[in-house]
């Protein structure tokens, strides 16, 4: 964080991570400011771990309930529901979302279409597994040029077959809703109206 830090990146409005233990504090030392989201997906993949196949459809639907809840406080009502429900066959589920709730709930403050890009960790990894289907195979680059122009054009590819790189699809609006009073530091908007990733990305190798 330190790096990124005097690499020129003043501030994180919200950091998505996926479970690595210090790695909330790492960010406070460094971003203060910044709010740290847990991976719902992961919270999710690792509760199932605990569950017979037989249950796993009605656990998910309940653990569900939770992470679509309206706000926080929906949240925490449907969280003490699945814990009268399932405490008896798997305790281990609503402990740990209960030890993690700080770090669940804050997606839950912005709108839906935000909450997409917010709450899971998914789209920087689909891109990473990407970047690694294009590099993995090349023993050597002749320089740090040649990399970047290659990532470029496996984002540019992403971007052509479809692929939602961000988890939302309608900026314009996103970016309207995002103008209240509690995601006033929510800056991608700036960027993401403008400008594609991969022209973004490309404007950056030039300025190398």
């Amino acid at each position: 964080m330190t790096e990124l830090k005097n690499r020129g990146v003043r501030d994180i409005f919200i950091a998505c991570v996926d479970g690595l233990k210090r790695f909330p504090e790492a960010i406070a030392s460094v971003f203060p400011q910044t709010q740290v989201q847990l991976c719902v997906v992961h919270m999710v993949r690792h509760s199932l771990k605990f569950v017979s196949w037989k249950d796993c459809k009605a656990v998910a639907a309940d653990l569900k309930a939770i992470y679509t809840a309206a706000n926080s406080e929906v949240a925490e009502r449907a969280l003490a529901a699945f814990s009268k429900k399932w405490n008896g066959k798997y305790p281990t589920i609503s402990e740990s979302w209960h030890r993690n709730w700080q770090g669940v709930i804050p997606f839950l403050a912005y709108p839906d279409c935000i909450r997409k890009a917010i709450y899971t960790t998914n789209a920087i990894e689909s891109i990473q597994r990407g970047f690694r289907k294009v590099t993995r195979n090349r023993g050597a680059f002749p320089n740090d040029d040649s990399i970047m122009k290659l990532l470029y054009l496996a984002l540019r590819n992403m971007e052509k077959s479809g692929q939602n790189l961000f988890g939302i699809r309608k900026w314009p609006s996103t970016s309207s809703q995002s103008s209240s009073a509690t995601v006033c530091r929510w800056r991608c908007e700036h960027h993401l109206n403008k400008r594609s990733l991969t022209q973004r990305f490309w404007q950056t190798l030039c300025a190398r």
